[in-house]
């Protein structure tokens, strides 16, 4: 039902998993000369990749130098505390981002046939959007749900739609499937989709997908219309640093994605 195609974050994911595959069958530690070797990777994208995964804690630098696998990858890969550790680890990469892109962002998953927020990080500065629509009925009019849609094939697209109608939430929203779908099968799967206003005004969001596995998910922002003009540049600042995102949904992919209710203001 899903039809996933590679974007850079999911790149990035990858090459990630080779160098900690890599570096978890030497329990002595490896030097990165040798995980250059072995994973065939370039200096400077291992450099990145060690950088980055050093800083989440799923690698540490001995004493002599050389690589080990850290304490965030036993904890994810736990028994009876993964599921917790997993939860905490995207809160914290969720309240990065926010604070990186400055707006309010949310993980999304496409569940059972139905669009779920299963966690989010907002403040003060960056408030979250008002569900005045529950957004399981609202995936045609938001960015979220768009993301989601479109990594769905299309008989899935379309009993989707067949479940939810298309409901005319602002001036701007889309409420004919067929010009729906067609804008959901033009979109190319590294760009992100935008929602102007079409849920809410006075809103407006951005949303990447983030695939793990055959989970459809998505990573994503709102902005007060006031600000519209940073959303480009946000969601394009999103998608570069969405792969800490994919790599824990990838270690643990177990994760339960319970919803999270956003309130109503």
């Amino acid at each position: 039902m899903a039809q996933h195609e590679p974007t850079a974050p999911h790149h990035c994911t990858q090459d990630a998993l080779r160098v900690l595959e890599t570096v978890a069958r030497y329990t002595t530690g490896v030097t990165d000369t040798e995980l250059a070797r072995r994973t065939g990777l370039g200096r400077e994208r291992l450099t990145a990749l060690l950088r980055m995964l050093r800083r989440e804690g799923y690698v540490e630098r001995s004493a002599d130098g050389t690589y080990v696998t850290g304490q965030a990858l036993a904890r994810l890969g736990s028994a009876h505390d993964g599921e917790r550790a997993l939860r905490e680890r995207l809160q914290r990469t969720l309240d990065r981002l926010r604070d990186s892109v400055g707006a309010a962002v949310y993980i999304s998953r496409y569940v059972d046939g139905e669009v779920s927020v299963t966690q989010y990080a907002d403040g003060p500065d960056t408030p979250r959007v008002n569900e005045w629509v529950d957004f399981r009925d609202a995936a045609h009019a938001t960015a979220v749900g768009k993301s989601l849609l479109t990594q769905l094939d299309h008989a899935g697209r379309r009993d989707h739609l067949a479940r939810h109608r298309t409901a005319r939430l602002t001036s701007r929203t889309i409420t004919s499937d067929r010009i729906l779908l067609s804008r959901l099968d033009s979109q190319p799967p590294t760009v992100p989709v935008l929602d102007l206003q079409e849920y809410a005004v006075g809103t407006v969001c951005a949303a990447v997908p983030i695939t793990a596995g055959s989970a459809v998910g998505c990573l994503a922002l709102s902005l007060p219309v006031a600000q519209a003009h940073r959303l480009r540049q946000a969601a394009d600042e999103l998608n570069r640093n969405a792969a800490p995102v994919l790599l824990s949904l990838a270690i643990r992919p177990t994760g339960t994605w319970s919803p999270a209710p956003l309130g109503t203001g």
